[in-house]
């Protein structure tokens, strides 16, 4: 769109607002509002100052001064303001006009450039698939003395003795929602409004339904676009999914465990690479109908799992959901069928274009823009590099791997323990990054120390409520 377009939208549809937003360094949105009255050619363009200062992850006091100039193609008529409201996803730069190196969006677009300047393909295609949980109430406190959460769902299997007045009985039971109907099934319409929602911002819906978890974990599914637009996408699902659920009182949350005991929630990324038409992924006759290039992508997101999930699976709650029995992705293999492998090739219903290969270990709280960048540079990386996930024994393994021998299993390696485990791995792996200019080490340096600073260490020197009741009495 350009800015004579963007203008005459704002007339066709009312527009009193118009709202410019970025992305931090986590993965979190921010916005400057601007009454429509104020927008012409000039900040369409040229964009809008702001403190880099304030924004996690960005720039020093310093040097704060910061601009934010609008990508007119992410145009998006908000469907949860009081009045009309135009949301502009932005670029960030520098006051001279520079791009700012720790843009995740920038990182993205220089990660889709670099494939191009390999000549591997034009394009690589990124299909995530986020779950998420949708309570009725969440209460937590951290304080100097004590600490505590709590979660509820109407839904949730440790309901069915609650005095509620008008209890219905309908529970989901734990690892039992995948996915029974109505009345069990107590929030079908709930999400059939975030995908009317979804279908009117302009994003292609494929199919929703509940997960496999208790107390209102569900998953809706949109159509694989290229790997900025995607990002893209990501941040505006999220956004309409937590509003969607405050309209109907609840909330929504992409934390990937935040329930003991029962499955926690992925975003399992499908992800293929064209050269124009032509897919690259499909070789019929092979294992799973991939071809030597899908093969050695598979080699360089495996060989580079433990760094690559810093960005992934970048949280200290994503290891709670990675552990073996809740259909966690923690074995470093791939699989035809396996989804306890961390990489699955789908092979129902597949045509060459459809050939893709499935990173299952990725959860919501990554920062999209960063983690989808991370595993096309890994892949590029293998691809490059030639790197036989075979030969490098990663499979693949077709069997029940909680079924293996001891002997078996220990064959085979596991993600991560810990964040500070994968920020180690990052430390020492992080050259094939560095390729084509797409991260700096400046970036891997900061993400490393923010991510010690503000996650790891604030909560390694807390007590846990579980620890009382572990040794309270000794």
């Amino acid at each position: 769109m350009t800015p004579s377009d963007i203008l005459a939208l704002i007339k066709e549809k009312n527009i009193q607002m118009v709202d410019f937003r970025i992305v931090d360094m986590p993965g979190r949105q921010h916005h400057v509002t601007i009454p429509a009255v104020e927008i012409d050619e000039d900040n369409l363009v040229n964009g809008i100052a702001f403190d880099g200062s304030s924004i996690q992850g960005f720039r020093g006091i310093e040097e704060s001064d910061m601009v934010m100039r609008p990508d007119l193609s992410t145009a998006y008529v908000d469907a949860f303001t009081a009045v009309p409201t135009l949301d502009l996803v932005c670029d960030v730069y520098e006051p001279d006009g520079t791009r700012y190196n720790r843009d995740p969006r920038y990182i993205a677009q220089k990660a889709e450039a670099f494939l191009q300047q390999t000549g591997i393909g034009t394009a690589a295609y990124f299909g995530p698939e986020l779950e998420f949980f949708v309570f009725d109430d969440v209460r937590f406190a951290s304080e100097q003395g004590g600490a505590f959460y709590h979660v509820d769902s109407e839904e949730a299997n440790w309901n069915t003795g609650k005095d509620a007045g008008n209890n219905l009985g309908y529970k989901v039971k734990n690892k039992g929602g995948y996915f029974p109907v109505q009345p069990t099934d107590s929030q079908h319409d709930l999400r059939t409004e975030m995908v009317m929602e979804l279908m009117k911002a302009g994003i292609r819906v494929e199919r929703h339904h509940h997960e496999v978890a208790s107390a209102g974990q569900a998953e809706i599914n949109f159509r694989f676009s290229t790997l900025t637009t995607v990002s893209d996408t990501v941040l505006l699902y999220k956004y309409i999914v937590r509003n969607v659920a405050k309209r109907y009182g609840k909330v929504a949350t992409f934390m990937p465990k935040p329930v003991y005991g029962d499955n926690g929630s992925g975003m399992h990324v499908h992800q293929s690479i064209f050269n124009g038409d032509t897919p690259l992924f499909f070789e019929e006759g092979t294992y799973g109908n991939m071809s030597k290039t899908a093969l050695h992508y598979i080699g360089g997101i495996l060989h580079h799992a433990p760094a690559l999930l810093a960005f992934a699976t970048p949280s200290t709650n994503s290891f709670k959901r990675l552990v073996p029995g809740f259909e966690a992705p923690v074995n470093l293999v791939f699989s035809k069928g396996n989804r306890s492998a961390a990489v699955r090739v789908p092979i129902a219903a597949v045509s060459p274009k459809s050939a893709r290969v499935e990173f299952r270990t990725p959860d919501g709280t990554a920062n999209p823009y960063l983690a989808f960048a991370a595993m096309l540079l890994a892949g590029i990386d293998g691809i490059r590099k030639g790197i036989d996930p075979t030969q490098h024994g990663y499979g693949p393994v077709d069997k029940n791997i909680y079924e293996l021998s001891a002997a078996e299993k220990s064959e085979i390696r596991s993600v991560p323990g810990s964040l500070e485990e994968v920020l180690t791995a990052l430390k020492a792996d992080h050259e094939f990054l560095l390729e084509g200019g797409v991260f700096d080490r400046e970036f891997i340096d900061t993400w490393i120390s923010f991510k010690r600073t503000t996650e790891v260490q604030p909560l390694a020197v807390r007590p846990h409520p579980y620890e009382f009741q572990m040794y309270f009495d000794l």
